[in-house]
């Protein structure tokens, strides 16, 4: 199956400056595990639920340390024509529970390791 039958289209993002603090709020009130972070309207990265931890674990002040300084920043993306196997295999090969989606370099979404294992068990 396509990525673009399986995707999130709806892009949750933080800006590079805000504070964790927000970044973690916002994961949690949109319900996703990680964020687009933006420097203006550039894609400079992605934040994550674990991104968040390795903050914590390094007794980050979440109220005052900025996104910029936790988010990944080498990005992977997957295509909206991709096979969601072959995508669910690179996740997996990279370490990785979220990967943004993009058209023709567009940031159009977020699939998630989540996405992919439902559609795995919900096709057998």
């Amino acid at each position: 199956m396509l990525i673009s039958n399986v995707y999130r289209p709806m892009i949750f993002n933080c800006q590079a400056v805000e504070r964790l603090a927000e970044a973690a709020r916002r994961m949690e009130e949109h319900k996703v595990g990680a964020l687009a972070v933006l420097d203006g309207e550039r894609v400079a990265g992605i934040i994550t639920e674990r991104d968040l931890v390795r903050a914590l674990a390094s007794s980050a002040d979440p109220a005052s340390e900025r996104v910029a300084a936790y988010a990944s920043t080498q990005i992977k993306t997957a295509s909206l024509g991709e096979d969601s196997g072959e995508v669910a295999r690179r996740m997996l090969e990279a370490g990785i529970r979220h990967l943004p989606v993009d058209d023709h370099g567009r940031l159009v979404g977020m699939v998630s390791m989540r996405d992919l294992l439902t559609l795995e068990t919900w096709a057998v």
